[in-house]
């Protein structure tokens, strides 16, 4: 197993970061979030560790305990959310190819002693989109205790989000995360990544908050997870993140209006906009998936710039 490189101290300017996660898919950045932080977000996901149950599933571990709905659980888990650094990852990544992106997916992944080493994958496999592709998600694991190699840090292989889907890695081309609490992992979906397995005598705790192309369905329902009535309560940015906004022009309309409109009680359609000059400048700047066709003759979607 190779050594783990891409570590950014937290004070890194965010184009390093950025250009890192582009080039070899991912990049650690330590202690991102303070200590006060990292108690915050355990106090108050405390409650839940005690009802989650152990996975079922081969894929999810019959050792880990996850749940999911963060936003509903957790106020200290906006920090996170909102994180400057990642968020410019993110933008980096994914605003070339839509208007908005949102929150993919929210959820705790506790990996308790004893547990196997989850089977290596890529995120992007919800979507019928072979690789290699352009970014499709954004995935961030956020340490709420240190990870290593012995009790489950996170597994990838850097320099997979440019492979085709067939290829396979080396166990040398894979590489384990180490960092200590506070500190987060940011990869892209399409690098292939896995839950180590945990030889240790505690649990490896993380938090992964995720972020898709705005006009792809979410991992979560997101319109569940948080109803309108607790996203009145949450901060502009993070609405818009969660999908109470367009995500293009008139994606995503409510009864023929803006979807942070009909949230905030605007129900007159002549008050909101579905696409406003500003929007469709966006729109029509973003770099358009072309259609090819695979071996089999299935349809295979690459990325052509429109320049």
């Amino acid at each position: 197993m190779d050594e783990l490189k891409n570590t950014f101290s937290c004070d890194a300017s965010v184009e390093a970061v950025a250009a890192a996660v582009a080039a070899d898919g991912y990049a650690v950045v330590r202690d991102a979030v303070d200590a006060d932080t990292v108690t915050a977000v355990n106090a108050e996901l405390a409650p839940y560790f005690e009802k989650a149950h152990d996975g079922h599933e081969e894929f999810y571990g019959s050792l880990t305990k996850r749940f999911g709905a963060l936003l509903a659980k957790s106020n200290s888990i906006q920090s996170l959310l909102v994180h400057p650094t990642v968020l410019a990852v993110a933008d980096d990544a994914l605003l070339p190819h839509c208007v908005r992106y949102r929150v993919h997916y929210t959820g705790v992944m506790h990996i308790e002693p004893g547990e196997t080493r989850q089977v290596l994958h890529r995120d992007i496999g919800l979507y019928p989109i072979a690789s290699p592709c352009p970014p499709l998600t954004v995935a961030t694991m956020w340490a709420l205790s240190d990870f290593t190699r012995k009790n489950g840090g996170t597994r990838l292989v850097p320099g997979s989000h440019l492979w085709s889907s067939d290829r396979v890695p080396k166990p040398e081309e894979v590489v384990a995360t180490e960092m200590t609490a506070g500190s987060v992992l940011i990869y892209t979906g399409n690098t292939i990544h896995g839950g180590g397995s945990n030889h240790a005598d505690r649990p490896r705790s993380g938090v992964a908050l995720h972020y898709n192309l705005g006009w792809l369905r979410q991992e979560e329902n997101q319109y569940m997870a948080v109803p309108p009535e607790l996203a009145l309560q949450l901060p502009d940015q993070i609405q818009e993140l969660i999908g109470y906004s367009l995500g293009s022009s008139s994606l995503g309309v409510v009864d023929h209006m803006d979807p942070k409109d009909y949230l905030h009680g605007v129900r007159d359609p002549a008050k909101s906009s579905l696409s406003s000059p500003e929007l469709e400048k966006q729109v029509q700047a973003l770099s358009r998936f072309h259609i090819s066709h695979s071996e089999d003759g299935l349809p295979n979607y690459y990325d052509v710039n429109t320049d």
